[in-house]
């Protein structure tokens, strides 16, 4: 049996992103529009979201220096 198309939105280009029929709440993906990394947030019906991507350790100490100063 032939697996059918599922398509969703990307929150941040509005591009319709093709996703495998097999998705799960909670999967991350890359759009291949944007480059967006985004996050399965619903199936019924299928939503994306922006995936979060926790702030690099060095961003972090950047910021921690400029309040020192």
């Amino acid at each position: 049996m032939a697996a059918t198309a599922v398509f969703a939105p990307c929150p941040d280009c509005g591009e319709e992103i093709e996703l495998w029929s097999q998705i799960k709440v909670g999967e991350e993906l890359t759009c291949p529009y944007c480059e967006a990394e985004l996050e399965v947030i619903s199936l019924d019906p299928v939503e994306l979201d922006w995936a979060y991507v926790p702030p690099a350790e060095d961003e972090e100490d950047w910021d921690e220096e400029e309040e020192d100063q």
